[in-house]
């Protein structure tokens, strides 16, 4: 005899969880057409170049804020010392006008004018008539000498205060643009990581031998250094060839782009500044057709300078992975000026 029990339905969770199941197969399978391709090695490379030209710019903003603060700190200690040295000065006058004191003690009182030199606040004192008129003219001068000290002091007391609060402020910049400068590197290293072993290992073997050949093959023309200083400035940095990029490098190991120009103008025996902002401004700016081996010439908004050498070809500390090398101008980026020295 046939049954005529109905079929069991599939309770109401269960049809949820297949449900579920379903909607997340066809939503990965939706994110799976959708996602984007990865990156290509070029891809990989023109968005690691484009991070390393932002790390730079943050890199010499660093260096500036740095310089400034090893300034500052040099001021600071300055006006500590002079604050101390006039502290002391302060108490041998007030030590003198002590033993006048005593001195008048034991022979039967202190006169009110010596109490004048004691006071804590001789200003409020020296305002009234009646108490200058019983001071005798070295007793005066005295006090002057006193009054004057205090103020001196007050003044460098202020200045030193005011000088340690710009120090906290120019401390928390270098902080922000060192993290900022490790930041974008570290994004660069992470896209790098995107791509294999082989593939890291091909484009730092084709960087090298673009900075070799860039080496072997440079014509560097036969133009004329317009200075012994920026001769001997640029041969000082074509003894550095090879030395590896790192932010902040000023040598002798590594070198950042300024760090490279500083360096080989100390070995000429000139003193230039440490950044791109600030070396922008000592010497005379000079336009792209004047250059001469042995300038400076400035790209991309002031974010990297090289050592023209001529010939259109300039020698610079690049960017991070790279080593200090030889290289045509047009390769680098938008020239902004050149600055002789």
């Amino acid at each position: 005899m046939a049954s005529h029990r109905r079929p069991k339905q599939p309770s109401r969770t269960r049809v949820t969880v297949l449900t579920a199941t379903a909607a997340a197969a066809v939503a990965l399978t939706s994110q799976a057409a959708h996602a984007d391709p990865k990156p290509t090695k070029s891809e990989v490379k023109a968005k690691v170049d484009k991070l390393y030209h932002e790390a730079e710019t943050a890199t010499e903003k660093y260096n500036g804020a740095k310089e400034q603060q090893e300034k500052l700190e040099k001021q600071v200690d300055a006006l500590q010392d002079k604050v101390a040295r006039g502290q002391q000065e302060l108490n041998t006058l007030r030590s003198g006008i002590g033993s006048l004191a005593a001195a008048q003690y034991r022979s039967g009182g202190i006169d009110p004018s010596v109490q004048l030199f004691l006071a804590s606040d001789p200003d409020s004192f020296l305002d009234e008539a009646s108490a200058l008129d019983q001071l005798t003219a070295k007793q005066t001068e005295s006090l002057e000498k006193i009054q004057e000290k205090q103020r001196s002091l007050a003044q460098q007391r202020k200045e030193a205060q005011d000088k340690l609060a710009d120090l906290a402020d120019v401390r928390k910049t270098l902080g922000a643009n060192k993290k900022k400068f490790q930041g974008k590197l570290a994004e660069a290293q992470r896209l790098l990581n995107t791509l294999t072993a082989a593939e890291r290992e091909k484009m730092r073997q084709d960087d090298l031998r673009a900075s070799r050949a860039a080496g072997s093959r440079v014509d560097l023309g036969n133009e004329v250094p317009a200075s012994a200083r920026g001769a001997a400035a640029l041969n000082a940095a074509a003894t550095q060839l090879g030395k590896p990029y790192v932010s902040g490098g000023t040598g002798p190991n590594s070198y950042d782009c300024s760090g490279l120009t500083q360096w080989a103008y100390a070995q000429a025996g000139v003193s230039i500044t440490r950044t791109t902002y600030t070396q922008i401004n000592d010497g005379v700016q000079i336009g792209r057709s004047a250059l001469k081996p042995g300038d400076l010439v400035f790209f991309n908004s002031t974010s990297h300078v090289a050592l023209y050498a001529g010939n259109n070809t300039v020698l610079h500390a690049p960017k991070p992975g790279a080593v200090v090398r030889y290289e045509s101008m047009d390769t680098i980026g938008s020239f902004q000026v050149g600055v002789r020295i």
